[in-house]
């Protein structure tokens, strides 16, 4: 045995430790989303110029977190899709489609940013690459042409005439109340609306982003067939690649982030050709917290810390839920909505995490599984063992 890896029991553990960090890290992005306009989500001027406070949360978010998580997120999801193959395509199938109705009733029913949907539909396309893939090689080549490919179609979109400012970028004062409206009353209005925003995102994800998720998804399946996600390497290594990964990442962004900020976010620039030094130092930045990550491993697992992680990480999918239910409560139901600062917000995730902590500690001391992937594994087994294949 190469005493630099990991035993298998502390593969598994770093892997949830790392699905954990990322479910986590995601709120810091979607607390803006849930408390604020959609507009906010990328623009800080969409109601006009911010404030110091509000620019300087925005551009640490920018440069340290924001699509880094959800990448790191798609990383590691196109690992599991690996990890699952000896289950075979039933039921494989079946997990996936039920990923979807759990995302589509998610986004429909509690919050319009889910990613659930997104995630199974491109599982499905994806796993059978996985499947027939030749070698830890091909994946990582076909994932990584898959995601510079969606970055050019970026680019193109850019460069496209843009005759008048996005709603979505810059949205008039009716715009914004009629969304606190909606969102503060609920009910079918709401559902309507979300509805709306559920199909618009899936032209989005054809016409561009999905092309990024689904090559991150194979390079996660190649990261992990290749071991470098089941630390088959010494950690000098990783630590040696988080070293060179990071700072470069940070660099390529720094362009985009600070040209936002003295252009002030204007539409022609920000809205999308600024985004693409973000979406090419993305990746990069998630590989090289995963390569920290394990480079520490040896040391951080002993922490008390890495180990409410690693539970967090095998609640990954409940806990995600669970972050909507609180935030849209507290926002739309109890009526706090636009009535915090980015700064604030920070405070609320850490509230919220709090309650993460607490749920998968208490929930994982009885039970083997959180709650919905309970759930999700017996109507997929119900379904995968029952299911008669049509006679052709």
């Amino acid at each position: 045995m190469n005493h630099h890896c990991l035993p298998i029991s502390s593969r598994i553990a770093v892997l949830d430790c790392a699905r954990g960090i990322a479910v986590l890290a995601i709120l810091l992005l979607n607390i803006s989303a849930f408390g604020l306009p959609r507009s906010a989500y990328l623009n800080p001027a969409f109601q006009g110029t911010p404030t110091l406070l509000d620019s300087s949360v925005w551009a640490l978010l920018e440069l340290f977190v924001q699509a880094k998580f959800l990448a790191m997120f798609a990383l590691l999801f196109g690992a599991g899709l690996q990890l699952l193959q000896p289950r075979g395509q039933r039921w494989i199938t079946f997990r996936l489609l039920w990923l979807m109705v759990f995302g589509w009733l998610h986004a429909i029913f509690i919050w319009d940013g889910d990613i659930l949907f997104v995630y199974g539909l491109l599982g499905l396309l994806c796993w059978r690459v996985v499947r027939d893939a030749e070698s830890a090689s091909t994946l990582l080549r076909s994932g990584l042409l898959l995601y510079l490919f969606g970055v050019a179609l970026l680019l193109l979109l850019a460069l496209l005439p843009q005759h008048e400012v996005s709603n979505f970028w810059l949205p008039t004062a009716e715009q914004l109340a009629y969304e606190a409206r909606w969102k503060l009353q609920g009910g079918w209005v709401a559902w309507q609306q979300r509805w709306e925003i559920f199909v618009s995102g899936l032209f989005v994800l054809a016409a561009q982003y999905g092309w990024q998720l689904a090559g991150l998804m194979l390079f996660g399946a190649g990261l992990l067939r290749s071991g470098w996600l089941t630390a088959r390497y010494p950690a000098s290594t990783y630590l040696r690649q988080a070293i060179g990964l990071l700072p470069i990442s940070f660099l390529i962004q720094l362009l985009g982030t600070v040209s936002q900020w003295q252009l002030n976010w204007d539409f022609r620039w920000s809205s999308l050709l600024l985004q693409i030094p973000r979406e090419l130092a993305s990746p990069l930045q998630a590989m090289g917290y995963l390569a920290l990550l394990y480079g520490c491993w040896p040391k951080i697992s002993a922490w008390r810390i890495s180990y409410f992680l690693s539970l967090i990480g095998r609640m990954a999918l409940s806990n995600y839920l669970l972050q909507s239910l609180l935030c849209t409560t507290l926002f739309y139901r109890l009526g706090f909505y636009q009535q915090f600062n980015r700064l604030e917000l920070l405070l609320v995730v850490l509230l919220v995490w709090l309650v993460n902590f607490s749920f998968s500690y208490l929930w994982l001391r009885h039970f083997k599984q959180g709650p919905i992937e309970w759930l999700w594994a017996k109507l997929t087994t119900a379904l995968s063992e029952n299911f008669v294949q049509p006679a052709r």
